[in-house]
């Protein structure tokens, strides 16, 4: 889950990673990238003209975006690092609150560069590690490399350090210009915003000059190195791990028998936005399957019109699968708008609720990883430590 357990989080990107190194090359176009069974559907199944939208009018354009929020983000930091003063103080938690709920939208995309420089784990490992950091802080010299750093560092550490530091802007402030540590403190807001920079600059950098896009389009098979299946793994994955459990499992005590766990939410230090943060993570999720671009808003071939050329069924129901999940969906987000804006909030006063949310997902993570990935031939490959 992208708050807590980086432990369970490496395991499971060691794991996998071994997985798809033992299988066959990555980048090798399949010799049938899928026939078309339904005239009526001028795509099909064919798998190159899916992975093309997904790469140029979701993922791309969605990288895009977030790079537009990040950048502002990153220059009110450097004007509050300048001058840490109340105005630049609130320009930049409102850049980092835009930046933050723009990247719930591209998460998910834990493919390719995303996962192999581990992306998710420099910007968004919550809760954040608030002894550590100012652990680094105090330390002459950091690195953000290192696993037991994820915490540390992404958007969950500036929460803390823009939202969380005191409880008045003033004494926030202070922290940053009188107090004995305030040159080190802005030295290490730099240094982690810095990182968020390099890493998804290296990230963007791949998928649009270094080639990434043109294999990902052209690795048009289904065995386990394959474009499709490592997207559809990371996507499920995502869902289940990061949506389900991470933002709402854990929190209300559903994954730890029910234990609350109300500061492990996201976005801990500004409440008011973890809902916020939630519902976009969860409706790009509905975006993607739907293979909705990004750019027009239409509809394109992705997970929903591969699986109806397939004819995919639902195992318990019978029913058109993308009927379905698009239904479970729906019921999701009825739960998600009977909440308040504060999660922390919720989980303390109202947790049924949250609960409520949580028991819902569990029933799109079976349709997404038991039926999608069999009816697409698709194997799991990532390890679920859930007990679920």
């Amino acid at each position: 889950m992208a708050q807590f357990y980086w432990k369970t989080a490496v395991f499971i990107g060691i794991t996998a990673g071994l997985i798809w190194a033992c299988s066959s090359g990555s980048d090798s176009p399949d010799p049938d990238p899928g026939t078309n069974p339904n005239p009526t559907n001028p795509v099909g199944t064919d798998r190159k003209a899916m992975l093309t939208h997904l790469a140029d009018n979701i993922i791309l354009p969605s990288y895009a975006n977030f790079k537009t929020k990040f950048d502002l983000m990153l220059t009110k930091s450097d004007a509050f690092v300048a001058k840490p003063d109340q105005t630049t103080l609130t320009e930049f938690r409102q850049a980092w609150a835009d930046a933050y709920t723009e990247w719930q939208k591209v998460e998910l995309f834990d493919v390719g560069p995303a996962e192999s420089h581990t992306l998710r784990y420099f910007f968004n490992i919550y809760p954040a590690n608030t002894t550590g950091i100012e652990d680094n802080i105090k330390a002459t010299s950091v690195t953000l490399d290192l696993p037991s750093a994820y915490p540390r560092q992404g958007f969950p550490a500036i929460d803390y350090l823009i939202n969380g530091l005191a409880a008045t802007d003033d004494a926030i402030i202070q922290r940053y210009t009188t107090a004995a540590d305030a040159a080190k403190r802005i030295a290490y807001l730099k240094l982690i915003t810095n990182q968020m920079k390099t890493v998804f600059t290296t990230v963007l950098t791949e998928w649009t000059t270094g080639g990434y896009r043109d294999r990902f389009v052209n690795s048009t098979g289904i065995d386990a190195s394959s474009s499709l299946s490592k997207l559809v793994n990371g996507y499920v994955l995502h869902y289940e791990r990061y949506i389900r459990s991470g933002k709402f499992g854990i929190p209300s005590g559903a994954m730890t028998n029910g234990t609350t766990a109300p500061d492990k939410v996201e976005a801990f230090y500004k409440k008011d936005l973890s809902l916020t943060l939630a519902k976009t993570a969860h409706q790009a999720a509905i975006d993607f399957f739907n293979g909705k671009d990004v750019k027009t808003g239409q509809e394109g071939p992705g997970l929903k019109s591969y699986l109806n050329a397939l004819g995919a069924k639902d195992s318990q129901t019978g029913k058109s699968l993308t009927e379905v999940i698009n239904a479970q969906f729906e019921s999701t987000n009825a739960k998600l708008n009977a909440l308040k804006t504060s999660l922390y909030d919720e989980v303390k006063t109202n947790n049924a609720a949250v609960l409520a949310v949580y028991t819902e997902m569990q029933k799109a993570v079976r349709m997404l990883k038991v039926d999608m990935t069999s009816a697409m031939s698709i194997t799991i490959s990532y390890v679920d430590t859930d007990g679920d």
